[in-house]
């Protein structure tokens, strides 16, 4: 995710020269300086400086200790954590209080540009730095804010894992065309491509609308969308959702301590 952040703010203009990426992993830092000219450090403390802005893109289960390694500097940056489950008043806890943070909720689909983005920020962030917070989850697809942190437990059930439903529906559907009669090669192809076309249509349309246009009565997706209802699709993602959101909790209140 951090290597789709920077090679985004490059594409939009950002010098690579104003951007520290800092690591333990030096074989990483090498290659993130080989790909985007970007200045490397091993220290986090010397990275963070100068820093106007602080992108803590770790693990969740590391992000404590790197957080409480991490000296008060004077020049009070904004944080942006990209940590899924760890809330903002643990993260600002462990800065050592008072600090300006957003907490961000991305996707996977960053990695293409096609990311999408919740953003919560704490009231000591300013209206530059939340602008400056969404240029940066900009640079890698859409971002929207969320007033309520406790909403990014819903961000994450539906954006967070969510491209990992529509893998496993690819995936059904590959296997369906399969049973089908459909060679494996020409499955792939076809579910793969229909769906990615199916995301495009939907954007910015109404997707009840689409469905709609496709649904011949009496023809074939009636059909198969009489099936999905009798088998209760939107409860079954209502509830697999609903666990997502609860998991997310449980995981916030495991890494608060």
């Amino acid at each position: 995710m951090a290597s789709s952040l920077i090679g985004g703010l490059i594409d939009q203009g950002y010098p690579s020269a104003q951007i520290i990426a800092c690591d333990i992993d030096q074989d990483k830092l090498k290659q993130l300086q080989q790909q985007f000219a970007v200045r490397i450090e091993t220290d986090n403390n010397q990275a963070i400086r100068q820093a106007q802005i602080v992108v803590l893109a770790v693990k969740p289960q590391v992000l404590q200790q790197v957080c409480r390694e991490l000296q008060p500097i004077a020049n009070s940056p904004l944080y942006i954590s990209i940590a899924a489950g760890v809330r903002a008043t643990d993260i600002d806890r462990w800065l050592g209080g008072n600090q300006a943070l957003v907490r961000c909720m991305p996707n996977t689909p960053a990695l293409v540009g096609l990311g999408a983005s919740a953003l919560f920020a704490n009231n000591l962030v300013s209206a530059d730095q939340q602008q400056l917070a969404e240029q940066i989850m900009q640079s890698t697809g859409i971002s929207v804010w969320v007033d309520d942190e406790a909403q990014l437990d819903a961000v994450t059930a539906i954006s967070g894992s969510g491209p990992a439903y529509f893998f496993l529906f690819i995936e059904a559907l590959e296997q369906a065309a399969i049973e089908l009669g459909l060679a494996a090669d020409t499955a792939a192809i076809l579910a793969r491509q229909t769906a990615l076309g199916a995301a495009t249509m939907a954007i910015d349309k109404d997707v009840a609308g689409l469905r709609q246009q496709v649904t011949s009565k009496g023809g074939t997706t009636e059909r198969a969308i009489a099936s999905f209802q009798h088998n209760q699709l939107t409860q079954i993602v209502l509830a697999a959702t609903q666990a997502a959101q609860q998991r997310s909790v449980e995981l916030a209140e495991e890494l608060s301590t």
